[in-house]
């Protein structure tokens, strides 16, 4: 081991950690708690001096490596980026650790949770500190698996069922983006993130293709974890059943791991690429518009989140494509990616400890049961909203900021295409006019399923007017002190941000934009110029007419009592999970492949009937015909030995095959049947490592 051993202390200090509070929590639950919370508050409180030392001096480097783990070694550094991303994780982990003692209460498996919430918190930490790709791959695997108990934690059949989709994803995830890390390193000799740009950059065209397979493969690795379409079926699903200090890290911060590893990607492996660019592009829109139109139908509060959760994943995306597209020019992109990132993680840490104030009153979600639980809670009404107006890119917040650079990066991408400045477009103007336009769309969606959740949750009041005076008396005693603190230092960071943009939100652009080798900084946007407010009004105007017609008339009804209610519209049959993936998994490729491998399974039975039909003109085999030589003597072994598993001794047997067994029969009374397909599958095997070994050897 060598290097600075601060970084592998916060690495690995909260797994230790974690073993060390189950077994306090085993004698004593509130020391328990006291003790996970002083360690996520030194873990978070290390990484602010860590980033304010950073923000002193962006020259500073520090750097560990465990030399000789698992053969590639574990390699560790920090620069600005991984500073400030490392801290945010810490700080929501501190937020969600605060809030938790009273949110699981009267939960059972607490000790569990704490053994895998310090452990994710380790894992997560590992893989925005990574300096190499095999370190990301380790800590993004253990993090899949540790934060795969939270959804599970309530043990309910939905929480089950849920879990099982997040764990069926995110290993298939896993093992296509380890193919995509052995197709990088076969190709180019290392998996160094600062190593990989150089190394591609020497490559001719035709591995230029390889590099292309492994990025598409890394990309679906690390996008299943990020909810980018069509591998965001987990999040909807996961997170009404998740535990909300859980809902709001899976999120805000474990979503943000994957998009970690799409600007490795785009940045070390396709800078400035068009062909790349123009499919994230593709893939972003489609992920921005379909979660805000599900989040639109959706009558869950945490779905609904969630289904908002991908959507402005689609936002981030898109400003990630903008900067491969604009290459050289890409500054505004690049930091509208990485402040929609961190506004995204701070918004989603408020909404789901808002929801979790809720459900741990109600223990409801569904919209017209929590209807009015909000009213006359002014502390919960400032929570809610501050969290609404960041994430509905409202100005003077932070989402505010961060959408209006990535729309502005659209804008700049079609000025540069009808003034002939780019070589290699795959858009047209009209074409990204209308991703422009889809781009703020999205954007009034937002607005329209935020405005109806904040009127449903503090303005209206509920049908049931018993069930309203239940939530009326709860004004004093529905949060304690500690959730409050966790809640208001949370949701009054968002207005902060967005009142100082350049003093607070620049700053933070400008300390991770070196990790995706952003051009050099122009002119301090106006961020309040007319210009740059026109985006926002226009998005706030659909959003309008979204909620007022769409939401109001279209998605509400009236009850017996007349009274209008909330109805979910979404065909129940449009579910990709149940429509696609668990009838393509469990139905079409297991019939499918099962056909091939029965065919092939029998293939050998007929070829030996083949041979005896042919070759051996269904007769015993002469004893000269066996002792001679060359294809036919092989031909006739390989008949024999499979003759011999066929069947027990003394089996009715075709004529052609009966005398092959009797020499066999002689030389073992207790012939054990051997399955064909366990023979078939086994040789199989053979033939599959054979091909390997001989690979490595060419490859070498």
């Amino acid at each position: 081991m060598s290097g600075n051993y601060l970084i592998m202390f916060l690495v690995f200090l909260p797994m230790l950690a974690s073993v060390a509070g189950y077994l306090i929590g085993r004698a004593n639950k509130k020391l328990r708690d006291y003790f996970v919370q002083c360690i996520v508050l030194l873990e978070a409180a290390a990484f602010l001096y860590i980033l304010i030392t950073y923000v002193k001096n962006p020259l500073t480097t520090m750097d560990f490596t465990w030399q000789g783990f698992c053969v590639m070694g574990l390699n560790f550094t920090v620069d600005g980026f991984r500073a400030l991303y490392a801290f945010i994780a810490s700080f929501m982990w501190a937020m969600t650790g605060l809030f938790s003692g009273e949110y699981f209460a009267h939960y059972r498996n607490r000790n569990r949770y704490y053994l895998f919430f310090l452990l994710t918190l380790g894992a997560t930490v590992g893989v925005f500190l990574s300096a190499d790709l095999f370190t990301t791959f380790v800590f993004f695997e253990i993090m899949s698996l540790t934060s795969y108990v939270w959804v599970a934690q309530e043990e309910s059949t939905g929480a089950l069922k849920a879990a099982e989709t997040y764990l069926a994803v995110a290993v298939i995830g896993g093992l296509v983006m380890l193919m995509g890390l052995f197709l990088l390193y076969n190709e180019i000799g290392t998996l160094s993130i600062a190593a990989i740009k150089p190394a591609i950059e020497g490559l001719n065209g035709q591995d230029r293709n390889i590099i292309y397979a492994a990025g598409i493969c890394m990309l679906f690795g690390f996008g299943a974890k990020a909810g980018m379409f069509p591998l965001q079926i987990w999040l909807p699903k996961a997170h009404p059943v998740a535990p909300a200090p859980a809902s709001a890290l899976l999120s805000g911060i474990l979503t943000k791991a994957g998009i970690y590893g799409i600007l490795i990607i785009c940045s070390r492996m396709f800078f400035d690429d068009a062909v790349w660019g123009s499919m994230l592009l593709t893939l972003g829109v489609i992920t921005m518009f379909a979660g805000a139109l599900l989040a639109v139908f959706s009558v869950n509060l945490k779905r609904t989140l969630a289904c908002s959760s991908v959507s402005q994943i689609g936002f981030i995306l898109v400003g990630i494509a903008m900067s491969v597209l604009l290459g050289e020019e890409n500054h505004m992109a690049v930091s509208g990616s990485l402040l929609h990132m961190v506004n995204h993680s701070l918004i989603k840490l408020v909404l789901f400890m808002a929801a979790g104030v809720v459900y741990m009153n109600i223990h409801k979600l569904d919209l017209n049961d929590i209807r009015g639980f909000g009213r006359g809670k002014w502390f919960l009404h400032f929570i809610f909203l501050m969290g609404a107006l960041g994430i509905g890119g409202i100005p003077l917040w932070n989402g505010y900021v961060s959408k209006t650079l990535i729309h502005e990066s659209i804008v700049e991408y079609i000025e540069l295409i009808m003034e002939g400045h780019l070589s290699s477009c795959w858009f047209s103007p009209l074409a990204m006019k209308v991703i422009e336009w889809i781009f703020l769309i999205s954007g009034g969606m937002t607005v329209a399923y935020m405005t109806k959740l904040y009127v449903a949750l503090c303005i209206e009041k509920n049908v049931d007017e018993k069930l309203q005076e239940k939530y009326d008396g709860k004004k004093k005693s529905y949060i304690n002190a500690k959730s409050a603190i966790a809640l208001s230092v949370s949701a009054i960071l968002l207005p902060i941000m967005g009142f100082m943009p350049n003093l607070v939100m620049d700053k933070a652009a400008a300390l991770g934009s070196s990790i995706m080798l952003a051009s050099e900084e122009g002119e301090a946007v106006k961020y309040f110029s007319l210009e740059n407010l026109k985006g926002a009004l226009i998005s706030i105007l659909i959003g309008a007419f979204l909620y007022l017609v769409v939401i109001r008339l279209l998605l509400m009804t009236k009850n017996e009592d007349g009274r209008r209610v909330y109805v979910d519209k979404w065909p129940k049959w449009l579910d990709m999970e149940n429509l696609i993936y668990r009838p393509l998994l469990t139905g079409f490729l297991p019939t499918f492949f099962g056909i091939i491998c029965r065919f092939l399974d029998s293939l050998l039975d007929w070829l030996v009937v083949l041979l005896r039909k042919t070759i051996f003109k269904d007769s015993p085999l002469p004893d000269e015909l066996i002792e001679g030589n060359g294809l036919t003597v092989f031909l006739a072994s390989v008949a024999r030995f499979f003759s011999r598993f066929k069947y027990k001794k003394g089996q009715d047997r075709p004529d052609y095959e009966h005398e092959f067994a009797l020499k066999y029969d002689d030389m073992d009374e207790n012939v054990v049947i051997v399955s064909r397909s366990l023979s078939f599958g086994l040789f199989l095997f053979c033939i599959g490592l054979l091909v390997t070994i001989i690979y490595m050897f060419i490859a070498n």
